[in-house]
C-alpha cells in the first residue's frame, strides 16, 4: 500500500473509513491494471456506480470530478467502478467481491481492504457502460417560470417556453 496516496485520499475525505479504502484499493488496481494516474484533462474516465466514500478517492487520486466531466455518477448501488483511458482504449470494471462479516469491527475491515491484494478483494470485467463522450459546453437558458438560468440539454419545453427541470410540471398518462 502506498502511505503517502493513502494520506492524500483521507485529507481530500476527510477521515478514514473502510469506504474509503474501497476506493483507494480499485484506484490501486487501476494503477496496477491499466498503468494509468492522475488524469490532467478527461484522459481517464470513472463512471461509478454508487456515491458512497470510496468516490472521494477517485477523485483525489486519479483526478476524476463531476466538474471537469470524466467522473460520472450511474446510481446500481454496487461496489463498482468502471475506468477507461481515451489514451489508448484500456477499460477495466471494478467490483468489491468480498463483504465485512458481523463480527470484524470496522477499523479491522478498513486495514484487511487496505493490506489485501487487489485479486482478493475486486473482481474484474468489461464495463457495462460505454465510454462517454468527452463534456461539451451548452448555452445557458433562462427559465420562463422561474427565470433562473440552466444548460440547455437540461431545459424542457412548456407551452412552447423553455422550462428548467425544477419548474417543469411533467405528463404522464401511466404507461
Amino acid at each position: 500500500m502506498n502511505k503517502k496516496l493513502w494520506e492524500k485520499a483521507v485529507a481530500f475525505h476527510g477521515h478514514e473509513c473502510p469506504g474509503l479504502a474501497i476506493g483507494f484499493k480499485a484506484c490501486e488496481a487501476a494503477f496496477e491494471k491499466m498503468g494509468i494516474g492522475v488524469s490532467d484533462d478527461e484522459q481517464i474516465v470513472c463512471i461509478t456506480e454508487n456515491d458512497a466514500c470510496g468516490v472521494d478517492a477517485v477523485q483525489a487520486l486519479l483526478s476524476c470530478t463531476f466538474g471537469k466531466g470524466n467522473l460520472i455518477y450511474c446510481g446500481t448501488g454496487k461496489q463498482a467502478f468502471s475506468f477507461y483511458n481515451r489514451a489508448d482504449g484500456q477499460k477495466m470494471r471494478v467490483y468489491l467481491k468480498v463483504s465485512r462479516k458481523d463480527e470484524i469491527d470496522r477499523n479491522d475491515w478498513k486495514e484487511y481492504l487496505l493490506q489485501a491484494p487487489v485479486d482478493e478483494i475486486f473482481s474484474f470485467s468489461e464495463p457495462q457502460f460505454e465510454l462517454p463522450e468527452r463534456a461539451r459546453l451548452f448555452k445557458s437558458l433562462t427559465c420562463s417560470v422561474c427565470g433562473e438560468n440552466a444548460a440547455e440539454f437540461q431545459m424542457r419545453f412548456q407551452d412552447g417556453e423553455a422550462v428548467c427541470i425544477s419548474c417543469n410540471k411533467d405528463y404522464n398518462r401511466g404507461w
